[in-house]
């Protein structure tokens, strides 16, 4: 028996309306564990190289980890997987909510879609009963509206991932959303769902996840929930959740302000950093949210009775939102932040990609790149939460010169044929909100993780935002080893389907590693959790490497490295060698710097990576 699974995975062809059940193997759940190590390898099999991420050929995967319906703490993170139209190589993304465990409760530890639709379907999946069913009549509401049309039409306690009216228009910032507001968010799969003309994937179940040891996991449930008491960065989140972190990295030169180009402590202000902290936010609040398996609940549901734009239970944006409408548009009109995160939800849309692309369209507003007139007569003055709105109204709708920007940043400067100078990017993905130029380490992450521009992976850059790392983080001699073992053990966290805020809070490697032994039977050591960590790297390295990336396709945004460096503020005369942060990781990693060619004794030496030894050295070295 595969303890920690339900061993099953699930494929719907929606050209032919076929619908598959194939076995989970051992030797999968040993190599690559789960979520998107399980996801890259199936996919890198499945996936022609040249086929087009809003084609037919392409797949989108729902993956579930072993930590999902266990009951272990912070076991409820779900990622989906497959090719992104925007960097037309690997993607995946992760997020939160109730819908992993629920799918792994419907009879299936993932499902894989590929095909097209002739018209609009959802999928239901109930207990293992797989049906594709008509979504004509939902196609054009959005993500809530979906989520409570569905709960009629199937079960009440229906868990749905669907996409809004963004991705139904191929939106390369659009994504879908789960428990209505809970967003896998990066790389456009809201347009590739959209693609697929499937709406939503709807699941219920009642099925159990055998564990091999239930008392030793409930035992480290308890251990953890006496020190939860004693921690207070536990209990400072379970009120403000990432909300905690918005003032204080406003003013230290963490968060990105103005477009990247701006300083905290000057451009933006102490009092509005204030704002948009806990101290402008919590007389909003109606109460907690708790995600499947979490003790703490950092999520918290709002609402705002008048003003501008009232709204009834809405949700708390988190850091990255507040961050991508506030700090880097100057922004800190609250009740605007909460309008646009209600915005993006219920359309459908990664508000990173969302609030960069407005921030941007700002800086051109402001430099004269961009008229009033092309912006459908929107006043984008730096900070002006009005307009800010509305330019996110004409995003989520996909109307005006919002038909352009819903594709994000690059594609608009591309239309316009201006306004590549403010970009700020990793290969055309609008960066996340936190700056290379206060946390060196994440240049690396953002250019050459196999998913660009991601502050939720592995790498120095983790350590450097949190001031953790011996000695001076700039200087950059000798990072690869530590950058390579942060990286895997990252990867161990996300397959599993652990939440990376619990490792701010102790449930970290040797507490996952201990978790996996209670649920699997097998015993994960810190050698053992490292190499599968590099190995899930190595594969979804291998899916780009396979669709034709090569390395000069992988590239950031001077700006935000400090090319050229910024002037004043806290992140002054910083500039990140951020090619010598790439040799040192791929030195660790046994790669070729030029080619972003692992060598063939790497892959030996890592194993169950034959499929890729063939591909890039022959069938004959297998032999």
């Amino acid at each position: 028996m595969l303890y920690g699974y339900i061993g099953k995975l699930l494929f719907v062809d929606l050209t032919t309306g076929a619908i598959k059940e194939k076995k989970l193997t051992k030797d999968l759940t040993e190599n690559f564990i789960g979520g998107y190590g399980i996801g890259a390898k199936i996919l890198y099999d499945m996936i022609p190289a040249d086929a087009d991420p809003l084609g037919p050929e392409n797949v989108f995967g729902f993956m579930t980890g072993p930590a999902n319906n266990s009951r272990a703490f912070f076991g409820g993170r779900y990622t989906i997987v497959h090719k992104s139209p925007v960097t037309n190589g690997w993607n995946d993304a992760n997020s939160g909510g109730y819908f992993g465990p629920e799918l792994k409760k419907s009879g299936y530890d993932a499902l894989f879609i590929s095909g097209k639709a002739e018209k609009p379907v959802y999928i239901y999946i109930n207990d293992g009963k797989v049906e594709i069913r008509d979504a004509a009549h939902l196609w054009g509401l959005d993500c809530k509206e979906v989520w409570e049309a569905l709960k009629k039409e199937t079960d009440e306690k229906v868990r749905i991932s669907a996409i809004g009216p963004a991705g139904e228009k191929l939106s390369l910032i659009s994504c879908p959303i789960n428990d209505g507001h809970r967003a896998p968010g990066r790389g456009g799969g809201g347009a590739v769902m959209g693609s697929k003309n499937l709406k939503a994937v709807a699941v219920r179940g009642t099925q159990k996840t055998e564990l091999a040891h239930p008392e030793k996991l409930m035992e480290i449930n308890k251990r953890l929930t006496a020190a939860f008491k004693e921690n207070p960065v536990f209990g400072a989140m379970q009120l403000y959740g990432t909300g905690l972190y918005n003032t204080p990295s406003a003013l230290s030169g963490d968060s990105p302000v103005k477009n990247w180009g701006g300083v905290g402590v000057s451009d933006f202000g102490e009092e509005n950093a204030k704002n948009i902290g806990p101290e402008g936010m919590e007389k909003f609040k109606l109460r907690r949210y708790n995600c499947s398996q979490c003790p703490m609940g950092c999520g918290a549901e709002l609402k705002v009775t008048d003003g501008r734009w009232p709204l009834e239970d809405t949700e708390r944006p988190e850091y990255e939102t507040v961050c991508s409408f506030g700090t880097n548009c100057l922004n800190a009109d609250t009740e605007s932040l909460f309008k646009c995160n209600e915005l993006c939800n219920r359309a459908g849309l990664d508000t990173i990609a969302a609030g960069m692309t407005v921030s941007w369209a700002m800086e051109c507003f402001n430099n004269g790149v961009l008229s009033k007139e092309e912006l459908d007569g929107i006043d984008l003055t730096w900070g002006n939460s009005e307009g800010i709105v509305a330019l996110t109204e004409k995003i989520a709708n996909g109307e005006g010169c919002g038909q352009i920007l819903q594709h994000g940043t690059e594609y608009a400067a591309k239309h316009y044929d201006k306004g590549q100078e403010y970009l700020m990017t990793a290969s055309g993905i609008e960066l996340p909100m936190h700056d290379p130029r206060y946390a060196p380490g994440l240049a690396r992450i953002y250019q050459h993780d196999p998913t660009p521009g991601r502050h939720v992976k592995g790498g120095i850059g983790g350590l450097h935002m949190a001031n953790a790392q011996p000695g001076d983080k700039y200087d950059y001699k000798g990072t690869g080893e530590l950058d390579l073992q942060c990286a895997a053990g990252t990867e161990i966290t996300n397959t599993t389907g652990f939440c990376i805020m619990g490792a701010g809070v102790g449930v970290g490697g040797d507490v996952i590693n201990e978790y996996m032994e209670a649920i699997t039977g097998n015993p994960m050591t810190a050698e053992d959790a490292f190499k599968i960590g590099v190995r899930v790297f190595t594969m979804r390295h291998a899916f780009n490497l396979k669709a034709g990336k090569k390395m000069n396709d992988v590239v950031i945004s001077g700006r935000p490295i400090g090319h050229p460096p910024l002037t004043s503020g806290p992140n002054k005369d910083r500039d990140i060698d951020n090619v010598l942060l790439a040799k040192n990781f791929f030195e660790a990693a046994d790669w070729n710097y030029e080619t972003g060619k692992p060598s063939l004794e790497m892959l030996q030496k890592l194993g169950g990576m034959e499929d890729v030894i063939a591909d890039l050295y022959g069938e004959g070295v297998l032999a």
